[in-house]
This record gives structure tokens, C-alpha cells and sequence, in this order.
């Protein structure tokens, strides 16, 4: 037996040495360990969320989200596989009809715990309205992760590197993010072509309450992004108008984001009599635009910024 373990380590020290037929075939398993040590060190994680400090212990392999932004981030990184359940409003991809829906603005906390998830993605947005449901998760000893309110494209890149690196996909979030960007920035490019800037009407909300978009919503990044001029430009977030009010801005365009609940949205704008001699009604250029591509927080903004460009400038975006 000494004689047998004296040879493999004389065979071992012929290897390190680099006989050169044998080096070539011992490297690629030394490789292999390193990667698998790499990969083992990836978990436990720390990442900051919009509470503080949350230490993910090992690699997610059961996922419930709250949110469909959060959904449609944790698809696109390819974790699809891993999610357990979605809310009652996801609707993106269309696989999530055979996810697990686990309510809507409440959540069924026992549901949840039923599923099992190692890790549950919730959102700043409703979080302050479900604190308790929340901390009850964490009681059962599920990681609870509350992905930042994002009103920039900035601050989605955050949320998906943030949802990436909780779940040992930092390299596909980084591919994602890079992908948005080279798509806005070929958009942006184009938009130089632009020589007189349109002036957009944004209504996300129809008479007799009309909503709008102001600074810090996506839809004012991304008119700024094909150089189009927010109408409402100089209000912040979401303001009400009157219809007197908004005809005043006279539109060269009007995009209404609603028309997936109120059926012709587009015809009922251009057949309101007060608006009759606004621009954007006399040439008939009001379009619906995909609410979701728009205002949810996730990685089809990106696609969002190309429809506002080809109905704003269809001579530019063909």
C-alpha cells in the first residue's frame, strides 16, 4: 500500500512538473473544481433593499412574487422555471397563467407559506400596505426581498441588477440591463433626426377624471428620449386636468395608456367636442399605446420607448 501511494504522488509531482501531454489533461479538471468553488462562494448574498440589509443564505430554487414588474424581471434573468407564484394581476409572460396566483393588493400570506418559496420578491409600492402579511412571511422563515419604487430607467436597471444578484443571476441581469440600454440608445440616435419637436399629450387616466404624465414618470423620460416635448412637462408625477385645461396645451399628439379597459379610447378622444381644434384631433394623431410597455417597471420599457417613438414620429421610426 506505501509503494501504491508513493507512486501516485510521484505521479502527481510528474504532472505538476508539466509533462506536457499530461498537462494538457489535468488543466481543464482543475478548472472545473475552481469554477465549482466559485460558484459554491456566490451564496450566502447581502443586498440592500428598500427596507436595508437582506442576507440570502443559498441559491433560490422556489420564487413567489408580488408584483408583476418583479415577475417579469425574474422571467426575463430565466428563472421562469423557479417561480412558484404570481399575483392576480400578472399577465406577462404568458406563462405566468400557470403560475400559482396568490392574490392581488392582499396577498394570501397562507398561501404563500404553502408554496414553500425560499425567497419572496415584494415591492416598495404596496410594502407599507402590507407589512403585517410581510413580517409573517418572515416568521416562517422566508427571505422577503422589497425591490425599490422605480420612477427612471435608472432605477430599473437597479431593481433588476438588485433581483439578479439575490438570485445568482448578476451576470444575466447585467446582460438584460446592457440590452435595454443599446436598444434606448439606437432609439435616441435616431430621434437626432428629428427637427421640430412634437408636443405629446400623455392621458393615462379618461374624462371626466383626467390624468396625466409629469417629471419623474417614464413617459416624460422617454418623450425627452426621442426629443418629443411632455405637454404637461412642467407638473410632477401624475396631475389631474381639467378638459379646459388640457385643450389649453394644444397637442400636437395625444397617447392614452388606458385602452386595455376602456373600449375606443382613441375614438372617444377624437370625438370630444371641446377638443375639436387641437391640432392632434383635426390631423386624427391620437393613439393607445400598451400601458404595461410604459409604466411597469421592468425590462419591455425598452420596447415602450420604441412605440412612443413610432407613433410620435412615424416618418422617422417606420
Amino acid at each position: 500500500m506505501k509503494k501504491w501511494k508513493q507512486y501516485v504522488w510521484l505521479l502527481a509531482l510528474v504532472l505538476t512538473l508539466g509533462l506536457a501531454a499530461c498537462s494538457n489533461n489535468a488543466e481543464p479538471a482543475k478548472e472545473t473544481k475552481q469554477e465549482a468553488k466559485t460558484e459554491e462562494a456566490a451564496f450566502p448574498v447581502t443586498v440592500k433593499d428598500a427596507v436595508g440589509d437582506v442576507t440570502i443564505e443559498k441559491e433560490p430554487t422556489k420564487i413567489v412574487s408580488l408584483i408583476p414588474s418583479n415577475t417579469e424581471i425574474a422571467y426575463a434573468l430565466g428563472l421562469g422555471d423557479k417561480i412558484v407564484g404570481v399575483s392576480d394581476f400578472d399577465n406577462y409572460p404568458e406563462d405566468v397563467k400557470n403560475k400559482e396566483k396568490i392574490g392581488g393588493m392582499e396577498f394570501n400570506v397562507e398561501k404563500i407559506i404553502a408554496l414553500q418559496p425560499d425567497v419572496v420578491l415584494a415591492h416598495a409600492s404596496s410594502a407599507h400596505n402590507s407589512e403585517e402579511g410581510l413580517k409573517q412571511l418572515k416568521d416562517a422563515g422566508i427571505t422577503v426581498i422589497v425591490v425599490p419604487n422605480a420612477t427612471s430607467l435608472n432605477d430599473v436597471y437597479a431593481s433588476i441588477e438588485l433581483i439578479g444578484k439575490a438570485t445568482g443571476k448578476g451576470k444575466e441581469a447585467a446582460d438584460v440591463v446592457q440590452q435595454m440600454k443599446q436598444k434606448i440608445d439606437a432609439i435616441a440616435e435616431k430621434a437626432k433626426e428629428v427637427k421640430e419637436e412634437a408636443t405629446v399629450w400623455v392621458e393615462v387616466s379618461p374624462a371626466p377624471e383626467i390624468y396625466t404624465a409629469g417629471k419623474g414618470t417614464f413617459m416624460d423620460e422617454m418623450l425627452t428620449i426621442i426629443h418629443a416635448k411632455n405637454a404637461a412637462g412642467d407638473q410632477e408625477g401624475w396631475p389631474m386636468f381639467t378638459e379646459e385645461d388640457a385643450v389649453a396645451l394644444n397637442p400636437d399628439v395625444i397617447i392614452t395608456t388606458y385602452g386595455y379597459y376602456t373600449p375606443n379610447a382613441v375614438e372617444q378622444v377624437l370625438a370630444r367636442p371641446a377638443w375639436k381644434d387641437v391640432p392632434a384631433i383635426k390631423n386624427k394623431r391620437v393613439y393607445d399605446v400598451n400601458s404595461d410597455l410604459v409604466s411597469r417597471p421592468g425590462p419591455r420599457l425598452a420596447e415602450g420607448v420604441e412605440e412612443i417613438a413610432k407613433v410620435v414620429y412615424p416618418d422617422i421610426f417606420k
